[in-house]
């Protein structure tokens, strides 16, 4: 998991990032993933891991802590917790009158990486645009 913050767009760069890896990892499994998410294993520009490291000013030490993390794909739930360094939460939009749940879509013509988004509360799961996905 990645933790990120840049001051202006991320194409700008002056940002910083840290790594949280699950503490149960062992040191093979922890050398793997640094170099992974840290995008040494790519060439430039071939995964996200490769773009953000290389808009990153700074790196802080990674952090092993245990990770929570639970996945409801059909209730659209997501929750992720990492004991005194982040929590969130993804849920579905509630209608305030009936509380049913709102299936909101962003339909990206043309768009980079992804044509269709479906949006939810502090998440959002987008749709490929290749074939398999």
């Amino acid at each position: 998991m990645g933790i990120f913050r840049w001051p202006g767009a991320i194409h700008e760069g002056k940002g910083e990032g840290a790594v949280v890896i699950d503490e149960r990892a062992n040191d093979a499994q922890r050398a793997a993933l640094l170099r992974i998410l840290s995008g040494q294993d790519t060439e430039a520009g071939a995964t996200v891991f490769n773009v953000f490291a290389s808009t990153l000013e700074k790196v802080h030490d990674p952090i092993f802590a245990p990770i929570e993390f639970r996945l409801d794909i059909p209730g659209r739930k997501a929750r992720l917790v990492v004991p005194g360094v982040t929590e969130g939460r993804g849920e579905p939009i509630l209608n305030p009158v009936t509380g049913a749940q709102h299936r909101v879509r962003i339909d990206m013509v043309d768009g980079f990486e992804y044509t269709l988004a479906e949006i939810g509360r502090g998440w959002s799961r987008p749709r490929a645009r290749s074939s398999w996905s």
